[in-house]
C-alpha cells in the first residue's frame, strides 16, 4: 500500500514506500468530498465542540431532571459521566489520526466491523441530531418571548407562536450553515463567549450569596457528601448518568469537521478531548452553585420542582440576581444566554449531521444526492437543507403530540443513542488497532484500554437504561403507550422514541440494500480502502520501511 495515497495533504516526506499489490479498484479510490480544507483552526474547532453541547441550554433543560432523579449527588453524576466521555474522546482522537473522515463513527465502524455496523453507527448520529432539534427549537421559541417579558406566551410550550418562532429559528440556522463553515465558526466564537461569561457570573453570584448568608431558606451549604456514591441507589445513578450524557454530548462535532480543520490528523482529536475537559469545569461549577443556592426541593425554586425541571434558569434567574436594581438586567442576560446557547447548538447540530450524510453518500450508503457540494461555499447542500427541513417537521409534530411532553422523553432517548454510537466508536478503536496494542505502552492504553473502558461503561448504561425505560412505572418517562392487546403493557415514552427511531433506521437500511449494493458488498468502503494506517499484516515495504516493530512511531502519523 502506498503510504502517500489518498490526497496531496497526506504525502509522507521521503522516497516512495510501497507494499505488494497496491492496485485499487475504481470503487476503492478515495473520494474528494469537496469540503474546504484548513478553514478551521484549533481554537475554532474547540469552540464548535463546546458550543455543540450548548452548555447553558443543556443545563437549563436537563439539570432539574437529573436532580429529580439522583437528588443531592448530582455533582457526582457530573464527574462520573465525564469519565466515559473522556475515554471515548481518546478513541475518537486515535481513529482520526488513522482516517480523518467527516463520517467519523460511520466510516470507522464500516472499515472495522463492516457495512451494517457502520451504517447503524451513522444512523445513530443522524437520529440523535434530528431528535434534539425539537428541544432546541422549543427552548428557543419560549425564550424569545421570555426575553421580551411576554411570559404568557413564553411559558406555554405548545403555543402556536412558540412553534412559529422555533421553526423560523431552524430555518435561520440552516441558512447560516449554508453560507459556509467559516461564517459558522465566527458566529460560534461570539455566541460561546457570551454564554460562558454569563454562566460564570451566574455561578459566582449564587455561590457568593450562599457563602455570605444571603441565599433563600431552601439553600444547602456545599458538602463532600454530594460526591458519595453510597447515598444513591444504583438504578437512579444510571438513569442520572444517561441524562448527563446528553449534557456532555456534542464535542464530537470537532471531529465531524475534521476535513475542514488545519492539521486534520491531529487537531480535531485534540479539540474533542479539550472540549470535554472544558465542559467538566463548567458543568461542575454551575451544578454546585445551582444546587447549593436553590436546594433540591419540589417546591419554590427547588431544582426538583416539577414546574422547574425542564427549565431551571427561568426559575432561578430572579432569585439569584434579584428583582431590583441591576437584577432584571442580569436576569434578561441569563435568558439571552440560554437563547444564544440554543442558537449555537442548533447551528452546530446541523453541521455534523450534514457531514455524516455527506460521507455516507460519498461511499454510496445513502442516495448520491446527499453528496452534492456548493461550489462556492464548499458545504453539503442537499444534506444541510434536508436536515433543516426534517427538523422543522419533527418539531412541529412533537410540539403538539402528547401536549409536547414527548420532547423531554426524546431528550432521554437521545442519551441512549449517544451511548450507542459513542460506545461503538470506543470498541471500533480497540479492534481497529488490535494488532499493534502490544507495540508500546502508549498504544495499549490510548488505542486499547481507555477506549474499551469508555465503550463498556456507555453500553452498560445504555442496557440498564433501556430496561428501566421499557416500564412506564419506573417514572423514567413523561409519556406512555398501552399495548391494545394482551398483556396490555404500559411502555414508557423514552423506550418508544428510541425503539421507533431504531426501527425506522433499520427499515431504511434494508431498503437501501436494494440500491446500494456496492456499499453493502464492501466495495466502496473497507479496511483496504486507502487510509493513513497501513495493514500491519502486510509484507515489509520496499527498502525495509515497515512500521511493524517500531514502538517509537505512532500509527497514523
Amino acid at each position: 500500500m502506498d503510504l502517500r495515497a489518498k490526497d496531496p495533504a497526506r504525502i509522507v516526506e521521503g522516497p516512495p514506500v510501497t507494499a505488494p499489490d497496491t492496485s485499487l479498484s475504481p470503487e476503492q479510490a478515495p473520494a474528494e468530498k469537496g469540503l474546504k480544507p484548513g478553514a478551521i483552526s484549533l481554537v475554532s474547532s474547540i469552540v464548535i465542540g463546546v458550543a455543540s453541547t450548548a452548555p447553558a441550554y443543556s443545563l437549563a433543560a436537563t439539570l432539574g431532571l437529573i436532580v429529580a432523579t439522583v437528588g443531592l449527588v448530582s455533582p457526582l453524576v457530573v464527574l462520573i459521566a465525564f469519565v466515559p466521555m473522556l475515554l471515548v474522546s481518546i478513541g475518537y482522537s486515535e481513529l482520526n489520526k488513522a482516517d480523518p473522515d467527516c463520517g467519523t463513527t460511520f466510516t470507522w465502524g464500516t472499515r472495522t466491523f463492516g457495512p451494517t455496523t457502520g451504517w447503524l453507527g451513522g444512523w445513530g448520529i443522524i437520529a440523535s441530531d434530528v431528535l434534539v432539534m425539537a428541544s432546541l427549537a422549543q427552548v428557543t421559541g419560549q425564550y424569545v418571548f421570555l426575553l421580551f417579558n411576554a411570559n404568557r406566551i413564553g411559558e406555554n410550550a405548545t403555543s402556536g407562536w412558540v412553534l412559529l418562532v422555533g421553526i423560523l429559528f431552524i430555518v435561520a440556522m440552516t441558512w447560516v450553515c449554508y453560507q459556509g463553515i467559516e461564517l459558522s465558526a465566527r458566529i460560534q466564537r461570539l455566541l460561546l463567549s457570551t454564554e460562558i461569561l454569563i454562566l460564570v457570573v451566574f455561578a459566582a453570584v449564587a455561590l457568593v450569596r450562599v457563602l455570605t448568608g444571603h441565599a433563600p431558606p431552601s439553600h444547602i451549604d456545599p458538602r463532600w457528601s454530594w460526591f458519595n456514591p453510597a447515598d444513591i441507589k444504583f438504578s437512579a445513578l444510571v438513569s442520572g448518568l444517561v441524562l448527563m450524557l446528553f449534557i456532555y454530548w456534542g464535542w464530537d462535532t470537532s471531529l465531524s469537521i475534521n476535513e475542514e480543520t488545519a492539521d486534520k490528523k491531529r487537531l480535531p482529536g485534540l479539540a474533542g478531548i479539550m472540549a470535554t475537559v472544558i465542559l467538566l469545569a463548567v458543568y461542575l461549577v454551575v451544578t454546585l452553585s445551582s444546587q447549593s443556592f436553590a436546594g433540591v426541593g419540589t417546591k419554590g425554586i427547588g431544582l426538583a420542582n416539577p414546574n422547574n425541571v425542564t427549565d431551571v434558569f427561568a426559575g432561578l434567574g430572579h432569585a439569584v440576581f434579584g428583582s431590583t436594581g441591576v437584577g432584571p438586567f442580569f436576569f434578561h442576560l441569563l435568558i439571552l444566554m440560554v437563547l444564544t446557547s440554543a442558537a449555537a447548538s442548533t447551528q452546530t447540530t446541523i453541521l455534523p449531521t450534514a457531514r455524516t450524510a455527506l460521507s455516507m453518500a460519498v461511499y454510496k450508503s445513502i442516495p448520491s444526492a446527499f453528496a452534492r457540494i456548493h461550489t462556492k461555499n464548499m458545504i453539503p447542500t442537499v444534506a444541510t437543507v434536508v436536515m433543516g427541513a426534517i427538523s422543522a417537521v419533527m418539531y412541529a409534530a412533537m410540539n403538539h403530540f402528547a401536549g409536547g411532553y414527548i420532547i423531554p422523553d426524546s431528550v432521554t432517548a437521545i442519551g441512549i443513542f449517544i451511548a450507542f454510537y459513542y460506545g461503538l466508536t470506543g470498541f471500533t478503536c480497540v479492534w481497529y488497532y488490535r494488532k499493534v496494542l502490544t507495540r508500546s505502552r502508549r498504544d495499549l492504553w490510548m488505542k486499547g484500554i481507555f477506549p474499551l473502558l469508555g465503550g463498556v461503561m456507555l453500553y452498560a448504561a445504555m442496557g440498564y437504561s433501556l430496561q428501566a425505560d421499557w416500564n412506564f412505572s419506573s417514572n423514567a418517562s413523561y409519556t406512555s403507550w398501552k399495548l391494545p392487546f394482551a398483556p396490555h403493557w404500559i411502555i414508557g415514552g423514552v423506550f418508544l422514541v428510541f425503539f421507533v427511531s431504531t426501527v425506522l433506521g433499520v427499515i431504511l437500511m434494508l431498503v437501501w440494500r436494494l440500491f446500494g449494493r456496492d456499499f453493502f458488498a464492501g466495495r466502496t468502503l473497507n479496511r483496504s480502502t486507502p487510509t493513513l494506517v497501513p495493514d500491519v499484516d502486510a509484507a515489509p515495504a520496499a527498502g525495509g520501511a515497515s512500521l511493524e516493530g517500531d514502538p517509537t512511531r505512532d500509527i497514523g502519523t
